[in-house]
């Protein structure tokens, strides 16, 4: 039985785990090398028309902040495509976690079903004799009622 407790735990576990993986590749993404080619394209031309801010060089300069806005809606279409791609293998992915999850957590319901949980000794549930409970609840009465044969209770209450 041991054993088997300490697979539950491990199979549990490495479901939690693959759950977490699953969304912190989610929400970490990954850049691809065409936004990382766009990314230093925009930084170098910005870096360029910060260099031509004079009079003399402003028209040069507002057609590389052109060319820089165009980079940048360029950039912002192939994260929006990444984005929907991800949540789309994300969606995909969870729901089959999501069913492995179910499957595996009734399977080890259906296996540990009528395994007990804990084993308490009878001697701790019925310290006072083998026949008489510790207590009896008298519901036409409404009063708790402990026998005389209990020797630990019995000095503590008074049977008139």
């Amino acid at each position: 039985m041991a054993l088997a407790a300490i697979f539950v735990f491990l199979l549990v576990a490495a479901l939690h785990v693959l759950d977490s993986m699953l969304d912190l590749a989610w929400k970490r993404g990954s850049l691809s090398d065409a936004q990382l080619k766009l990314r230093v394209e925009i930084s170098e031309i910005n870096k360029e028309a910060s260099l031509l801010s004079t009079p003399s060089t402003f028209a040069q300069c507002a057609k590389l902040k052109r060319l820089s806005v165009a980079k940048e809606k360029e950039l912002s279409k192939l994260q929006q495509l990444d984005i929907k791609g991800k949540q789309s293998l994300h969606d995909k992915y969870g729901k089959v976690l999501l069913g492995t999850k179910v499957l595996t957590y009734g399977l080890l319901i259906l296996w540990f079903w009528s395994a007990p949980v804990t084993t308490v000794p009878k001697h701790l549930l019925q310290p006072c004799g083998w026949n008489s409970p510790m207590a009896i609840f008298d519901f036409s009465r409404q009063q708790i009622i402990i026998p005389k044969t209990c020797p630990h209770f019995s000095a503590l209450v008074d049977h008139r």
